[in-house]
């Protein structure tokens, strides 16, 4: 295969130096450098958009990176960005976070998921007073049979002045988000990266899209399971007439908040983060055979392994698992 051009490059420099970026500002960056002048169409633009992304992750599998899109479950937008696929002791070093910033983002993280709501976020006060204490492995177990565990004095030193920094930090590097409500959530990075852990931890999954379900809506039916994004959910009854209806139990459901003009641009997005999908699991298996490659890259951005290289098994969330407090 031949080696990347300055275009790739280009691209892929873009998305180091700024981190994730909207579909539309990437596409922008990809036009300037190949099609300005060329006068391509769409669909041959979107064609050649393809095969450089495919040549990029063909080149990225031996150093265990990937160039990934992912939708924005609060905006419906889809931001492309560079993950880092390798989840060893080695990658846990390469982040500017502390033990204890990281523990602390890993709490947000799991209170936000068991949300038994659906609304993708807490209150900004929810967070602060998020316990570190609960991330140390075997303490809930211990403390409830009345045991002691030794908490790291890092975790006991962890002040509300650092949680605020911290979570004013994770906020401006896009691994959390906060809403105009003060209520704070997933951010795109944290999107991008915890895909995998999503599915592994069983959390649940839009009964359209198959993609977790961490900002959606809930069948009004307490007995029923079925949750859906709001896109997916205007996507999915849009053109039809009647009511909307759970396919899961039939309960009607309510209306999606999204605006209409987003529709049609949601369903172009798809094609292509379907097509990543599938090959997601043919690059899984060209990074095991070049694991063992040496490769010396330039620095991905010093947070780029924050998330799934130190997230922990958590259980299915269900409706009714949900409501359950982290202890």
């Amino acid at each position: 295969m031949a080696a990347l051009s300055w275009r790739h490059h280009t691209l892929i420099q873009s998305l180091l130096s700024r981190g994730p970026l909207k579909e539309d500002d990437f596409a922008s960056i990809f036009s300037q450098l190949t099609v300005k002048n060329s006068g391509s169409r769409k669909q041959q633009e979107r064609k050649l958009f393809n095969e450089y992304l495919k040549k990029i992750n063909a080149e990225f599998s031996c150093v265990q990176l990937e160039l990934r899109a992912c939708r924005n479950q609060y905006d419906g937008h889809v931001y492309y960005g560079v993950v880092n696929n390798v989840e060893d002791d080695q990658s846990k070093l390469g982040t500017k976070y502390t033990v204890p910033q990281i523990a602390f983002y890993k709490g947000i993280v799991e209170a936000i998921i068991h949300d038994a709501e659906g609304e993708g976020c807490i209150y900004n006060t929810a967070a602060l007073n998020i316990r570190l204490e609960s991330q140390v492995h075997g303490a809930t177990d211990s403390q409830s049979q009345g045991g002691a565990v030794q908490i790291p004095p890092a975790f006991k030193n962890f002040s509300m002045s650092q949680k605020e920094k911290t979570l004013d930090q994770l906020v401006n590097d896009q691994w959390l988000c906060s809403t105009p409500e003060g209520k704070i959530g997933i951010g795109v990075r944290s999107f991008l990266d915890l895909r995998s852990w999503f599915r592994t931890n069983e959390v649940p999954s839009c009964e359209v899209c198959n993609e977790a379900a961490i900002k959606a809506q809930l069948c009004p039916n307490e007995a029923c399971n079925v949750r859906l994004h709001s896109y997916c959910l205007e996507k999915k009854f849009s053109g039809q007439r009647g009511e909307k209806v759970c396919s899961g139990c039939g309960t009607q459901l309510q209306g999606s908040t999204v605006k209409a003009e987003l529709v049609e641009e949601i369903t172009n997005a798809d094609v292509h983060l379907q097509n990543s999908q599938q090959a997601e699991s043919s690059r899984k298996r060209s990074r095991r055979s070049n694991r063992e490659a040496n490769a010396d890259i330039d620095d991905t951005g010093d947070d780029s392994s924050l998330t799934s290289a130190t997230m922990s098994k958590t259980k299915r969330v269900t409706r009714s698992s949900g409501r359950l407090s982290i202890n």
